[in-house]
């Protein structure tokens, strides 16, 4: 018989929540590069769940590779944030596909922050406003850092996991295959027989 998995298991709930709080918080912020790898993420949350519910190790072992990518863009933003190497928050916009100036959303809703508008500023493109933000108990470049290093956390972790349940997912398929068969089942081919009986016929 089949391993019986936990389909409510704690690992894709947390990533499913993980994925749906930073999916709410990007969209306030018009971060439109992380939404769309954010819908991407909560795709794969679920082609994980589904491969669990089925057991399919290939939706697994997809799940599996997206992680690795995940991580790879949640490095990204740390990178981005922390302005590591040439990256800088004032020049690049690919958070926004350059499409507007629109900074994350932490900026101004940060836990402590106070937000001043600077009336009649040169500064300011047409249509925006300068803004000056001051008294944050944790600048919103740093929280978004902690949410990509908490989204590496729990990938790793599912990483693992998908690569464990597909291993005994394929385990299991070949001991049906190739050991058990249909004898596992207790299946027998029917039986010949040496004669046949007659049965009387009435008219």
């Amino acid at each position: 018989p089949m391993p019986c998995f936990n389909t409510g298991n704690p690992s894709f709930a947390l990533l499913q929540v993980a994925a749906l709080e930073r999916q709410i918080f990007d969209f306030l912020g018009y971060q439109w590069a992380p939404i769309l790898a954010n819908f991407l993420h909560i795709m794969a949350v679920i082609l994980g769940i589904f491969g669990t519910i089925q057991y399919r190790s290939k939706y697994l072992m997809m799940y599996a590779v997206w992680l690795v990518l995940w991580v790879g863009w949640n490095a990204f933003i740390i990178c981005f944030y922390l302005e590591v190497g040439r990256l800088s928050q004032d020049r690049d916009f690919i958070m926004t596909f350059n499409t507007s100036l629109h900074r994350s959303w932490w900026m101004e809703n940060g836990p402590g922050c106070l937000v001043t508008p600077v009336m009649n500023s040169n500064l300011a493109p047409e249509d925006h406003h300068v803004i000056t933000v001051s008294g944050c108990l944790l600048d919103y470049q740093y929280i978004e850092v902690v949410s990509s290093a908490t989204q590496i956390f729990l990938a790793l972790f599912g990483f693992v996991y998908a690569c464990y349940v597909s291993k005994v997912f394929l385990e299991e398929e070949d001991s049906f295959d190739f050991i058990g068969g249909f004898d596992s089942y207790g299946y027998q081919a029917p039986q010949k027989t040496s004669h046949l009986q007659l049965q009387p016929l009435y008219t």
